[in-house]
């Protein structure tokens, strides 16, 4: 696959320069980090999203967490209200600015630049999500785009909106939008900015867009992560997605759920992601990663974005299960729980060296077999020699496996097995046995 390379205009020290930086080495491996969605919803506040940063910080990032990420709503003031009882807050060009009675660092014009700063000094990488489009408010208005002769009539296509959030209208494919965007980068390059999480760009597959918002990080002087979101990305897009992107929702939103509610896409449902992720594993390529969603675990409140604050509903067999093959498809690691209200058994979950590195440190990854209930994955880690094998049950009741190490594409003859969640070595054998409950997962590496 041809490198595309990204070039950041910046200033050197004897003036204007630029300079480049491969697209795989703004995400080399699945970013690892915090999204305040699945927890506060619109409704995160500064104090709320510093109380989790500071305890990833001390617990997780040096594990390799390092993303903290402020989800959709920053820029309302009310944003348990409707229309505009939430308060907007904008400027005179169109761009969302940030409700500083939520964050009291945004006074005076400050943006979350303070509060990215903050962030930077604990040597983590501050995240934002935004919808795509212009807001309808400031096509009413017809607001001038900043920098630009072109004012927000001629960027908005008046005919599209996102389903679920019609705040925004979608952009026509021209230059005044392409400058809409343009100026929307400029302004979170000058607070920080390291992650953008776009949402409504996926399905349907908004190309345009995608290339719009790619050339405007490009030229806003920043390396900035793209992730789109949500899905399912069709699969068609491939080659297209991973040119722009550095990670994209392969499903709809993932709740706390086994299954799923019948006949809708959402929530995604945990068993309904290895269909997702089996297909997608073959176009995984370094920089550029399928993204199975946000992890749903532990405590989810006080005001999470879907249902009541709740522990999660996933037993401890399927956390292990999401976890295992999240990790087997090298989907980025986000965690959704309050961090602040943290469980020994999700940390647990979270912080498995071996584990996180199947996630970061693995390649040939793909689904080896499928038998009735019982699904398997392969990997091979990128050093130290072995093969990674993850067992999966997907069946409602407990089942007795058995592969000879032929099946699953070894040697025959006696194999050294470790069981990566226990961290134990369990010896030698001639095959590979195991005995798991319903909805459960064993993950081994095998020499």
């Amino acid at each position: 696959m041809m490198i595309r390379r990204l070039c950041f205009l910046s200033l050197l020290a004897f003036g204007l320069g630029q300079h480049c930086v491969a697209a795989t080495d703004l995400a080399p491996t699945p970013p690892m980090g915090w999204n305040s969605w699945d927890s506060y919803g619109l409704t995160v506040t500064e104090a709320e999203f510093k109380a989790n940063a500071s305890w990833l910080h001390q617990h997780l990032q040096p594990l390799g967490w390092q993303y903290v990420v402020v989800d959709e709503g920053w820029y309302l003031r009310q944003p348990g209200q409707k229309g505009a009882a939430q308060g907007f807050v904008m400027d005179s060009t169109g761009r969302y600015l940030v409700a500083d009675n939520r964050f009291s660092s945004a006074a005076n014009g400050a943006g979350f630049k303070p509060l990215a700063d903050w962030t930077h000094s604990l040597g983590l990488k501050f995240g934002l999500h935004i919808i795509r489009g212009i807001p309808r408010e400031a096509v009413e208005k017809n607001l001038a785009i900043a920098g630009s002769a072109f004012h927000a009539a001629d960027a908005a296509n008046t005919g599209d909106t996102c389903r679920w959030n019609s705040d925004n209208y979608g952009l026509k494919a021209n230059a005044a939008a392409q400058a809409y965007y343009d100026s929307i980068l400029k302004l979170y390059a000058g607070w920080g900015l390291d992650y953008i999480k776009v949402d409504c760009i996926s399905r349907p597959y908004q190309a345009d867009e995608i290339h719009m918002m790619s050339a405007a990080i490009a030229k806003s002087g920043r390396a900035i992560v793209l992730s789109l979101s949500p899905g399912p990305t069709p699969i068609e897009q491939a080659d297209d997605v991973r040119k722009y992107a550095q990670l994209w929702r392969i499903s709809d939103d993932m709740w706390d759920t086994w299954s799923g509610p019948e006949g809708q896409t959402f929530p995604a449902g945990l068993m309904r992601q290895f269909n997702r992720t089996a297909q997608w594993a073959p176009h995984i390529v370094t920089g550029h990663w399928p993204d199975a969603d946000m992890l749903p675990l532990g405590y989810l409140g006080p005001r999470p974005g879907w249902g009541e604050a709740r522990a999660s509903r996933l037993t401890a067999d399927e956390s292990r299960t999401l976890m295992t093959l999240w990790s087997m498809a090298r989907s980025p690691l986000v965690a959704g729980s309050n961090l602040t209200k943290m469980d020994a058994a999700t940390e647990a979950l979270y912080s498995n060296p071996e584990v996180i590195a199947v996630d970061q440190h693995s390649r040939e990854n793909h689904e080896l077999s499928r038998s009735g209930s019982v699904v398997v994955w392969s990997a091979t880690p990128e050093s130290g020699g072995g093969r990674y094998v993850a067992i999966f049950n997907l069946g409602d009741a407990a089942q007795e496996v058995n592969y000879s190490w032929e099946k699953l594409g070894l040697p025959g003859g006696s194999h050294a097995v470790r069981d990566l969640w226990v961290r134990k070595d369990l010896g030698t054998a001639t095959s590979l046995k195991a005995e798991l409950p319903a909805h459960a997962a064993m993950l081994y590496r095998v020499h």
